[in-house]
């Protein structure tokens, strides 16, 4: 689909800021910034993200393209940003996506020189586990017009083995991945004026999970917080967030973990505190599950 343009008691919720909390659960993944530059007829293919991005055009105009929608034209300063790794393209003439060459992520920067049509992609990738349902629930791909010239600045500065590449860069890359995600999201958000869910109550719920993550909540606690039946609550959380409560749960938690290894040196036994879990074997047990790799070994493959 495509679009241009805390504590809880019974009766009591606080819901928190949810674009944060979405945006936050992606740097498990890693961050990357590239340039391309194409001439002619050229023509792209982005499949098989798992996780968030975006595309900002820097010169020239061309087309973005969807398999279930009309080509959307695009010139520079816009934003395509790509929510929850949605299949799409990228082309100099308005066309189908059947035929597209696959996009080649290679190492190496573009040949210096012009270009009809220029841009800088930046995503998280995520090895496992799963994009947030605040995003999941945005369209797929969203065009927003106009990024700020600062932004472009700050991407030219940090894209992949670019020149601030040393100490620092990786950090500086993932702040600006950030500022890039959360400005072009709430401008859109402002401009359409629509929140990422139909359900007021629903979403300030995850608002409270998210608020306060070392919880272990039940679903008994939340449909009482919502002010529902357990089944009722049950069945307007799934059709809103398109998975159970005890599923969000539990990828929210074990989400958390895993950012917390990638981004402090806590202790496993710490972690599963401030997840929610009793224990650091609990812990272990489920990370494995869902990752496919014990906690320890997932540090060290992120840290290398």
């Amino acid at each position: 689909m495509l679009e241009r343009g805390t504590t809880m008691c019974v009766g009591s919720i606080e819901p928190v800021d949810q674009l944060s909390q979405a945006v936050s659960t992606l740097r498990v993944g890693r961050g990357t910034v590239r340039r391309f530059r194409q001439s002619g007829a050229w023509g792209l293919s982005y499949s098989g993200l798992v996780g968030s991005g975006f595309h900002v055009v820097l010169r020239g105009s061309g087309w973005l393209l969807s398999a279930d929608g009309p080509p959307v034209p695009l010139v520079r300063g816009d934003v395509v940003l790509v929510t929850a790794g949605a299949d799409h393209g990228l082309s100099a003439e308005p066309r189908s996506m059947l035929g597209l060459p696959p996009v080649q992520l290679g190492t190496a920067r573009p040949a210096p020189g012009p270009a009809d049509f220029e841009f800088l992609c930046g995503a998280y990738r995520l090895t496992r586990g799963h994009v947030h349902p605040y995003l999941a629930a945005l369209p797929g791909l969203i065009v927003v017009n106009g990024a700020g010239r600062t932004v472009i600045d700050l991407l030219d500065k940090y894209e992949e083995d670019g020149p601030a590449a040393g100490p620092g860069a990786d950090a500086a890359r993932q702040a600006v991945l950030d500022l890039v995600l959360v400005d072009a999201l709430t401008r859109w958000l402002e401009a359409t004026d629509r929140p990422p869910t139909s359900d007021p109550a629903i979403t300030a719920i995850l608002g409270t999970i998210d608020g306060s993550p070392d919880t272990r909540w039940s679903v008994l606690d939340l449909s009482r917080a919502a002010g529902m039946s357990r089944a009722t609550f049950t069945r307007r959380f799934t059709s809103t967030v398109g998975r159970t409560p005890q599923a969000y749960l539990k990828a929210h938690r074990l989400g958390r973990a895993a950012r917390l290894l990638h981004e402090t040196d806590a202790p496993l036994a710490t972690i599963a505190r401030r997840t929610g879990y009793a224990t650091e074997f609990a812990l272990a047990a489920a990370f494995r599950r869902e990752y496919g790799t014990a906690p320890g070994r997932f540090r060290r493959a992120h840290r290398a």
